[in-house]
């Protein structure tokens, strides 16, 4: 396991008495963990996770993008963004919050080496069977004692708003019964994200890394047969922008950092001169996947736009050749510019019927992949938005139509807030469409975290926790009832 800041946060520094919960926000791209009442949080780490050949996991932004030979990239979540792999995912999850706010689980005194007992000549004592009773027994004590590095804190946790009853549950068995916590609550994060723009009653369009979800809010609850979800999120993107170097001519070359030793400059479409890295035993395939997403990102965060409106991008092709192209260069020289190709990997989220098709066959790996999907009319977000509207009450529809909240590191593409005003428009054309996306990239990556950080520390909400005694008189299943 990586390793962890040697020096454990004084409470002082988190204005002590007044910080009195924590508030962890898992997904399936990053685990965001910190105290409530903060701006941000502390604690950022991927939930991709390092396998060893040994069996060992290695977690944390630095150790996972090693290139071991015997390491495989999973994730503890399927494509749904359920948690399926849950005793990685709970050691995901505290990892996040003992390695950044809490510090790590101390090594036990017994095993420290300076509490061997020796004899009069300084000889280490040979076990008998009663001091090796006696040092089980303590050290028994000393991992219940190290167990409750979490027990301090009132803990506040996210969910999709499908998440299932049973997910639930084991979720706060994992935090009552192998964290110890004081107090729990567990929200959804289209509900949190409402509560940090400030508002009860919201149309929440969540754009993540497996999912985009549409969860509709009035006065501060959930309606729970608007809520909808579709595969139509980043990870899409990535495997459209995968689709689109593959079928550009020639095609642009995808080589991730971790092969290039050294490069030279070309010039704009010409082939790279790069000296590559050489492995006698080269990475999995599933790390290099996860290394290409790498640049697949910074691809998306500097080239990527969606075409704005009014219209699709079809029918204004010729205004796009008049907008400028840009340029990126890949991590081995190779640069380009581009220009249409720039919108249409977008488009799909809109219209699936300009999405590039999925490859005849794709390359395996260990992480879930959407490599292969062909999305449905059905799972465009105007679509999604228009089944979640009218879902709701007629006299409702106004009051959501004008606060769409746009969250998710997923809705920080270009022109995305623009493009969905413009089309909710054209489907509602006689109620007011506000789209709400907030300036900074911070209070959008991480929304939901920012509104449980704000409900979290409302003196009001201490009520609302369910303490560690109602949980052992009336079990898991008060989850259910309780967190709504």
């Amino acid at each position: 396991m990586t390793s962890v800041p040697p020096q454990i946060p004084l409470k002082e520094e988190y204005g002590g008495d007044e910080i009195n919960a924590l508030v962890l926000d898992p997904g399936s791209h990053s685990i965001r963990a910190g105290f409530a009442g903060e701006d941000t949080p502390k604690s950022v780490v991927p939930t991709h996770y390092g396998v060893l050949s040994s069996g060992h996991h290695v977690y944390g932004e630095n150790a996972i993008h090693i290139p071991n030979a015997d390491m495989e990239i999973r994730n503890p979540y399927n494509t749904d963004g359920l948690v399926e792999d849950w005793d990685t995912a709970a050691k995901m999850w505290e990892y996040s919050i003992t390695s950044r706010l809490t510090g790590a689980r101390q090594t036990p005194p017994s095993r420290n080496g300076l509490n061997v007992v020796k004899d009069g000549e300084g000889d280490v004592e040979m076990e008998t069977d009663e001091t090796s009773k006696a040092k089980a027994e303590t050290e028994k004590m000393e991992e219940e004692e190290r167990d409750r590095a979490l027990a301090e804190y009132p803990l506040l946790m996210t969910e999709p708003a499908w998440n299932p009853v049973k997910a639930r549950e084991k979720t706060m068995e994992v935090a009552m019964e192998e964290w110890d916590v004081p107090a729990f609550f567990l929200a959804k994060t289209g509900q949190l994200a409402a509560y940090g723009n400030g508002k009860a009653t919201a149309l929440v369009v969540d754009v993540g890394h497996y999912n985009t979800s549409v969860t509709a809010l009035w006065e501060g609850m959930v309606l729970r047969k608007s809520t909808t979800h579709s595969p139509l999120a980043s990870s899409f993107l990535s495997d459209q922008i995968r689709r689109m170097f593959t079928t550009t001519t020639p095609p642009v070359p995808l080589t991730p950092y971790y092969l290039i030793a050294s490069k030279i400059p070309v010039d704009a479409g010409h082939p790279a001169s790069a000296t590559y890295t050489n492995f006698s035993s080269p990475p999995s395939p599933s790390f290099r996947r996860f290394e290409e997403d790498r640049v697949l990102t910074a691809f998306k965060e500097s080239v990527v736009s969606a075409w704005p409106g009014p219209g699709r991008l079809e029918a204004n092709l010729e205004a796009v050749k008049l907008t400028p192209p840009r340029p990126f260069e890949m991590p081995d020289g190779w640069n380009n510019v581009f220009g249409a190709e720039r919108y249409k990997v977008v488009e799909g989220l809109f219209d699936t019927k300009a999405a590039y098709p999925p490859p005849p066959s794709s390359t395996s790996s260990s992480s879930p992949s959407q490599s292969q999907y062909t999305p449905k009319s059905d799972d465009s977000i105007p679509s999604m938005i228009h089944r979640s509207v009218n879902a709701c009450d007629v006299d409702a529809r106004p009051a959501l139509l004008g606060n769409i909240i746009l969250t998710g590191a997923g809705s920080l593409i270009e022109k995305l807030p623009e493009r969905l005003q413009s089309d909710v428009q054209a489907m509602f054309p006689n109620p007011r469409v506000r789209v709400i996306a907030a300036g900074g990239s911070v209070e959008r990556k991480f929304g939901a975290w920012i509104g449980g950080s704000v409900l979290a520390s409302l003196g009001t909400f201490h009520q609302m926790w369910i303490s560690r005694e109602e949980y052992a008189e009336f079990g898991a299943g008060l989850v259910e009832r309780r967190c709504k």
